[in-house]
Protein backbone atom coordinates (compact mmCIF):
# COMPACT_ATOMS: atom_id res chain seq x y z
CA UNK A 1 0.00 0.00 0.00
CA UNK A 2 1.07 3.49 -0.72
CA UNK A 3 1.54 6.16 2.12
CA UNK A 4 -1.57 7.96 0.84
CA UNK A 5 -4.01 4.50 0.90
CA UNK A 6 -2.65 3.86 4.38
CA UNK A 7 -3.53 7.79 5.17
CA UNK A 8 -6.92 7.16 3.94
CA UNK A 9 -7.53 3.97 5.77
CA UNK A 10 -6.68 5.69 8.89
CA UNK A 11 -9.03 8.53 8.39
CA UNK A 12 -11.70 5.92 7.21
CA UNK A 13 -11.20 3.41 10.34
CA UNK A 14 -11.25 6.80 13.00
CA UNK A 15 -15.43 7.78 11.20
CA UNK A 16 -15.82 3.87 11.05
CA UNK A 17 -14.68 3.60 14.74
CA UNK A 18 -17.01 6.79 15.92
CA UNK A 19 -19.99 5.70 13.78
CA UNK A 20 -19.66 1.79 16.08
CA UNK A 21 -18.61 4.14 19.34
CA UNK A 22 -22.10 5.87 18.12
CA UNK A 23 -24.16 2.67 18.26
CA UNK A 24 -22.31 1.31 21.48
CA UNK A 25 -23.37 4.15 23.46
CA UNK A 26 -26.71 3.75 22.00
CA UNK A 27 -27.22 0.05 22.78
CA UNK A 28 -25.96 1.26 26.27
CA UNK A 29 -28.11 4.26 26.76
CA UNK A 30 -31.24 1.69 25.56
CA UNK A 31 -30.09 -0.78 28.08
CA UNK A 32 -30.06 1.74 31.00
CA UNK A 33 -33.07 3.21 29.95
CA UNK A 34 -34.82 -0.62 30.44
CA UNK A 35 -33.14 -0.97 33.94
CA UNK A 36 -34.25 2.32 34.92
CA UNK A 37 -38.26 1.02 34.49
CA UNK A 38 -37.13 -1.47 37.99
CA UNK A 39 -36.12 0.47 40.95
CA UNK A 40 -33.31 -0.05 42.99
CA UNK A 41 -35.22 -1.56 45.98
CA UNK A 42 -37.57 -3.73 44.02
CA UNK A 43 -34.54 -5.22 42.21
CA UNK A 44 -33.11 -5.68 46.09
CA UNK A 45 -36.42 -7.96 47.16
CA UNK A 46 -35.82 -10.29 44.08
CA UNK A 47 -31.72 -10.61 44.52
CA UNK A 48 -30.29 -12.52 47.13
CA UNK A 49 -27.35 -10.23 46.89
CA UNK A 50 -28.73 -7.12 48.07
CA UNK A 51 -25.86 -6.12 49.91
CA UNK A 52 -23.00 -8.44 48.85
CA UNK A 53 -19.87 -6.83 46.94
CA UNK A 54 -17.44 -8.93 45.10
CA UNK A 55 -13.16 -8.47 46.09
CA UNK A 56 -11.64 -7.62 42.12
CA UNK A 57 -7.80 -7.13 42.88
CA UNK A 58 -8.38 -6.06 46.59
CA UNK A 59 -11.46 -3.69 45.47
CA UNK A 60 -14.65 -4.22 46.63
CA UNK A 61 -16.99 -3.67 43.64
CA UNK A 62 -20.97 -3.67 43.74
CA UNK A 63 -22.83 -6.89 42.42
CA UNK A 64 -26.64 -7.68 43.05
CA UNK A 65 -29.39 -5.43 42.31
CA UNK A 66 -26.62 -2.09 41.80
CA UNK A 67 -25.06 -3.97 39.50
CA UNK A 68 -26.32 -2.52 35.76
CA UNK A 69 -25.59 -6.42 34.84
CA UNK A 70 -28.77 -7.65 37.10
CA UNK A 71 -31.87 -7.61 35.25
CA UNK A 72 -33.68 -8.53 38.96
CA UNK A 73 -37.10 -7.39 39.06
CA UNK A 74 -37.63 -7.48 34.89
CA UNK A 75 -40.38 -9.44 33.30
CA UNK A 76 -38.90 -12.40 31.38
CA UNK A 77 -38.44 -10.97 28.01
CA UNK A 78 -37.40 -7.03 28.80
CA UNK A 79 -34.87 -8.87 30.97
CA UNK A 80 -33.85 -11.28 28.16
CA UNK A 81 -33.90 -7.84 25.92
CA UNK A 82 -31.80 -5.90 28.30
CA UNK A 83 -29.24 -8.33 28.63
CA UNK A 84 -28.75 -8.57 24.88
CA UNK A 85 -28.25 -4.91 24.62
CA UNK A 86 -26.00 -4.97 27.32
CA UNK A 87 -23.67 -7.65 25.35
CA UNK A 88 -24.40 -5.96 22.16
CA UNK A 89 -22.78 -2.34 23.45
CA UNK A 90 -20.15 -4.90 24.78
CA UNK A 91 -19.29 -6.42 21.12
CA UNK A 92 -19.60 -2.89 19.29
CA UNK A 93 -17.22 -1.52 21.87
CA UNK A 94 -14.42 -4.16 21.28
CA UNK A 95 -15.48 -3.49 17.85
CA UNK A 96 -14.47 -0.19 17.60
CA UNK A 97 -11.63 -0.39 19.84
CA UNK A 98 -9.84 -2.83 17.05
CA UNK A 99 -11.21 -0.43 14.59
CA UNK A 100 -9.54 2.80 16.56
CA UNK A 101 -6.35 0.61 16.49
CA UNK A 102 -6.07 0.19 12.77
CA UNK A 103 -6.73 3.83 11.84
CA UNK A 104 -3.11 4.36 15.11
CA UNK A 105 -1.72 1.62 12.71
CA UNK A 106 -2.50 3.41 9.62
CA UNK A 107 -1.40 6.54 11.11
CA UNK A 108 1.89 5.24 11.26
CA UNK A 109 2.41 3.17 7.88
CA UNK A 110 1.44 6.88 6.20
CA UNK A 111 4.43 8.55 7.14
CA UNK A 112 7.72 7.94 5.20
CA UNK A 113 9.82 6.24 6.81
CA UNK A 114 7.36 4.53 9.13
CA UNK A 115 7.08 6.14 12.45
CA UNK A 116 4.85 5.88 16.06
CA UNK A 117 1.42 7.15 15.28
CA UNK A 118 1.92 10.46 17.72
CA UNK A 119 3.45 12.98 16.42
CA UNK A 120 1.09 15.82 17.13
CA UNK A 121 -1.70 16.55 18.64
CA UNK A 122 -4.19 14.33 16.58
CA UNK A 123 -2.51 11.48 17.11
CA UNK A 124 -1.68 11.88 20.44
CA UNK A 125 -5.49 12.27 20.78
CA UNK A 126 -6.27 9.42 18.91
CA UNK A 127 -3.52 7.52 20.92
CA UNK A 128 -5.31 8.85 24.56
CA UNK A 129 -8.87 7.92 23.56
CA UNK A 130 -7.77 4.48 22.40
CA UNK A 131 -5.94 3.55 25.66
CA UNK A 132 -9.16 4.82 27.82
CA UNK A 133 -11.31 2.47 25.90
CA UNK A 134 -9.06 -0.27 25.83
CA UNK A 135 -8.38 -0.31 29.60
CA UNK A 136 -12.13 0.46 30.28
CA UNK A 137 -12.47 -3.30 28.49
CA UNK A 138 -9.27 -5.23 29.68
CA UNK A 139 -10.89 -3.85 33.66
CA UNK A 140 -14.38 -4.54 33.07
CA UNK A 141 -14.64 -7.78 33.98
CA UNK A 142 -11.88 -7.63 36.81
CA UNK A 143 -13.69 -4.92 38.61
CA UNK A 144 -17.31 -5.21 37.13
CA UNK A 145 -17.35 -1.35 35.25
CA UNK A 146 -20.23 -1.81 33.32
CA UNK A 147 -21.50 1.22 34.95
CA UNK A 148 -18.67 3.23 33.93
CA UNK A 149 -20.02 2.38 29.57
CA UNK A 150 -21.93 5.15 28.98
CA UNK A 151 -19.31 7.92 30.56
CA UNK A 152 -16.47 6.35 28.72
CA UNK A 153 -18.13 6.16 25.32
CA UNK A 154 -19.36 9.24 25.82
CA UNK A 155 -15.92 10.73 26.51
CA UNK A 156 -14.33 8.80 23.94
CA UNK A 157 -16.46 9.71 20.92
CA UNK A 158 -16.63 13.59 22.58
CA UNK A 159 -12.75 13.96 22.34
CA UNK A 160 -12.81 12.25 18.74
CA UNK A 161 -15.17 14.54 17.48
CA UNK A 162 -12.53 17.49 18.83
CA UNK A 163 -9.81 15.66 17.23
CA UNK A 164 -11.23 14.86 13.96
CA UNK A 165 -12.88 18.49 13.83
CA UNK A 166 -10.02 20.91 15.11
CA UNK A 167 -6.76 18.66 15.70
CA UNK A 168 -6.86 17.30 12.32
CA UNK A 169 -3.52 17.60 10.64
CA UNK A 170 -2.28 15.34 7.32
CA UNK A 171 0.49 12.73 8.13
CA UNK A 172 3.86 14.55 8.53
CA UNK A 173 7.66 13.28 9.07
CA UNK A 174 8.77 13.58 12.61
CA UNK A 175 11.08 16.34 13.76
CA UNK A 176 14.65 15.22 14.24
CA UNK A 177 13.74 15.48 18.08
CA UNK A 178 11.42 13.02 18.08
CA UNK A 179 13.39 10.30 16.73
CA UNK A 180 14.31 8.52 19.19
CA UNK A 181 13.81 5.18 20.78
CA UNK A 182 13.03 7.20 24.04
CA UNK A 183 9.94 8.61 22.04
CA UNK A 184 8.33 5.31 21.91
CA UNK A 185 9.01 4.40 25.88
CA UNK A 186 8.34 8.00 26.70
CA UNK A 187 5.00 8.67 25.58
CA UNK A 188 3.51 5.02 25.75
CA UNK A 189 3.63 5.15 29.45
CA UNK A 190 2.63 8.76 29.35
CA UNK A 191 -0.66 7.71 27.55
CA UNK A 192 -1.37 4.81 30.08
CA UNK A 193 -1.15 6.82 32.72
CA UNK A 194 -2.84 9.17 30.89
CA UNK A 195 -6.02 7.02 29.83
CA UNK A 196 -5.66 5.30 33.52
CA UNK A 197 -5.58 8.81 35.20
CA UNK A 198 -9.09 9.35 33.49
CA UNK A 199 -10.79 6.30 34.26
CA UNK A 200 -9.91 7.01 37.89
CA UNK A 201 -11.06 10.86 37.69
CA UNK A 202 -14.32 9.51 36.42
CA UNK A 203 -14.68 7.50 39.40
CA UNK A 204 -14.06 10.17 41.67
CA UNK A 205 -16.49 12.45 39.95
CA UNK A 206 -19.02 10.05 40.38
CA UNK A 207 -18.31 9.98 44.09
CA UNK A 208 -18.98 13.74 44.44
CA UNK A 209 -22.24 13.71 42.45
CA UNK A 210 -23.61 10.24 44.86
CA UNK A 211 -22.30 10.68 47.69
CA UNK A 212 -24.90 14.72 47.92
CA UNK A 213 -27.52 11.79 46.24
CA UNK A 214 -26.90 9.25 48.50
CA UNK A 215 -30.03 9.28 50.34
CA UNK A 216 -32.56 9.12 47.44
CA UNK A 217 -30.43 7.99 44.32
CA UNK A 218 -32.74 7.66 41.03
CA UNK A 219 -31.93 6.57 37.86
CA UNK A 220 -28.43 6.09 36.13
CA UNK A 221 -26.75 7.47 39.89
CA UNK A 222 -28.89 4.07 41.60
CA UNK A 223 -27.13 1.55 40.01
CA UNK A 224 -23.88 2.77 40.34
CA UNK A 225 -21.34 1.40 43.07
CA UNK A 226 -21.75 3.14 46.70
CA UNK A 227 -19.43 5.75 47.13
CA UNK A 228 -17.19 4.20 49.24
CA UNK A 229 -16.65 1.35 46.31
CA UNK A 230 -16.00 4.42 44.11
CA UNK A 231 -14.04 5.76 46.39
CA UNK A 232 -11.43 2.83 46.90
CA UNK A 233 -11.72 1.91 43.43
CA UNK A 234 -10.67 5.55 42.38
CA UNK A 235 -7.63 5.03 44.69
CA UNK A 236 -6.48 1.70 42.87
CA UNK A 237 -6.67 3.45 39.63
CA UNK A 238 -4.52 6.35 40.62
CA UNK A 239 -2.07 3.92 42.00
CA UNK A 240 -1.65 2.34 39.46
CA UNK A 241 -1.43 5.15 36.87
CA UNK A 242 1.09 6.92 39.23
CA UNK A 243 4.39 5.08 39.18
CA UNK A 244 3.36 5.01 35.46
CA UNK A 245 3.52 8.52 35.54
CA UNK A 246 6.27 8.92 37.42
CA UNK A 247 8.42 6.69 34.97
CA UNK A 248 7.16 8.67 32.33
CA UNK A 249 7.86 12.39 33.41
CA UNK A 250 10.76 11.74 35.94
CA UNK A 251 13.27 9.09 33.96
CA UNK A 252 12.06 8.43 30.14
CA UNK A 253 11.18 12.47 29.90
CA UNK A 254 14.80 13.92 31.37
CA UNK A 255 16.53 10.91 29.51
CA UNK A 256 14.42 11.58 25.98
CA UNK A 257 15.36 15.82 26.52
CA UNK A 258 19.52 15.21 27.30
CA UNK A 259 19.21 13.38 23.90
CA UNK A 260 17.25 15.82 22.01
CA UNK A 261 18.66 19.17 23.35
CA UNK A 262 21.74 18.34 25.38
CA UNK A 263 19.30 19.08 28.61
CA UNK A 264 17.84 16.69 31.67
CA UNK A 265 15.48 19.80 32.61
CA UNK A 266 14.53 22.79 30.25
CA UNK A 267 11.83 24.71 32.27
CA UNK A 268 9.86 24.25 28.94
CA UNK A 269 5.90 24.54 30.35
CA UNK A 270 5.19 20.94 29.36
CA UNK A 271 7.80 20.50 31.57
CA UNK A 272 6.57 21.81 34.16
CA UNK A 273 3.15 21.26 34.32
CA UNK A 274 3.61 17.60 33.53
CA UNK A 275 5.74 17.87 37.10
CA UNK A 276 2.87 19.60 38.64
CA UNK A 277 0.58 17.13 37.39
CA UNK A 278 2.83 14.69 39.37
CA UNK A 279 3.28 16.77 42.82
CA UNK A 280 -0.61 16.71 42.83
CA UNK A 281 -1.27 12.71 42.55
CA UNK A 282 1.79 12.38 44.93
CA UNK A 283 0.11 14.49 47.16
CA UNK A 284 -3.30 12.67 46.63
CA UNK A 285 -1.90 9.24 47.31
CA UNK A 286 0.54 10.79 50.49
CA UNK A 287 -2.66 11.86 51.72
CA UNK A 288 -4.53 9.02 51.84
CA UNK A 289 -1.52 6.61 52.71
CA UNK A 290 -0.85 8.96 55.98
CA UNK A 291 -3.12 11.02 56.78
CA UNK A 292 -6.33 8.90 56.24
CA UNK A 293 -7.83 11.12 53.16
CA UNK A 294 -10.65 9.21 51.80
CA UNK A 295 -13.93 10.72 50.21
CA UNK A 296 -14.66 13.79 49.34
CA UNK A 297 -10.99 15.72 50.07
CA UNK A 298 -9.43 12.94 48.03
CA UNK A 299 -11.76 12.99 45.39
CA UNK A 300 -11.53 16.49 45.04
CA UNK A 301 -7.72 16.58 44.88
CA UNK A 302 -7.75 13.96 42.25
CA UNK A 303 -9.81 15.73 40.08
CA UNK A 304 -7.53 19.33 40.75
CA UNK A 305 -4.39 16.69 39.26
CA UNK A 306 -6.73 15.83 36.03
CA UNK A 307 -7.53 19.15 35.17
CA UNK A 308 -3.78 19.99 35.53
CA UNK A 309 -2.70 17.17 33.35
CA UNK A 310 -5.61 17.45 30.74
CA UNK A 311 -4.44 21.65 30.52
CA UNK A 312 -0.75 20.38 30.12
CA UNK A 313 -2.32 18.45 27.00
CA UNK A 314 -4.53 20.95 25.84
CA UNK A 315 -3.86 24.17 27.10
CA UNK A 316 0.09 24.46 26.96
CA UNK A 317 -0.29 23.42 23.29
CA UNK A 318 -2.96 26.79 22.92
CA UNK A 319 -1.63 29.04 24.91
CA UNK A 320 2.62 28.94 25.56
CA UNK A 321 4.61 29.98 22.66
CA UNK A 322 7.62 29.03 23.83
CA UNK A 323 7.32 25.10 24.56
CA UNK A 324 10.17 22.82 22.82
CA UNK A 325 7.02 20.31 22.58
CA UNK A 326 5.57 22.74 19.83
CA UNK A 327 5.18 20.05 17.44
CA UNK A 328 2.40 18.52 19.51
CA UNK A 329 0.18 21.44 18.80
CA UNK A 330 -2.20 21.58 16.12
CA UNK A 331 -2.42 23.39 13.25
CA UNK A 332 -2.73 27.29 12.62
CA UNK A 333 -5.48 26.28 10.30
CA UNK A 334 -6.64 22.53 10.72
CA UNK A 335 -7.30 20.76 7.72
CA UNK A 336 -10.24 18.07 7.96
CA UNK A 337 -9.94 14.54 6.53
CA UNK A 338 -10.51 14.37 2.85
CA UNK A 339 -9.57 18.26 1.87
Amino acid sequence: MTDAAWESLSNQAVAACGVVYFLALLATLVEWSALRRVPVAAAAATSATTTSAATAGGVAVATGPSDPESTAGLDEPTARRTAMLGRLGLILTAVAVVLHFVALLGRGMAADPNRVPWGNMYEFTLAGTFVVAALYLALRQKLRLAWMAPIVLTFVLATLMVAVVWLYQPVEPLTEALYSPWLVIHVVSAIVATGAFTLGGICSALFLVKSRRSARPAGYLARVPAPDVLDRLAYRLHSFAFPVWTFAVLITGPIWAHQAWSSYWNWDPKEVWAFITWVVYAAYLHARSTAGWKGRNAAILALVGLATLWFNFIGINYFSTSSQHSYAAPAVAPVTPGR
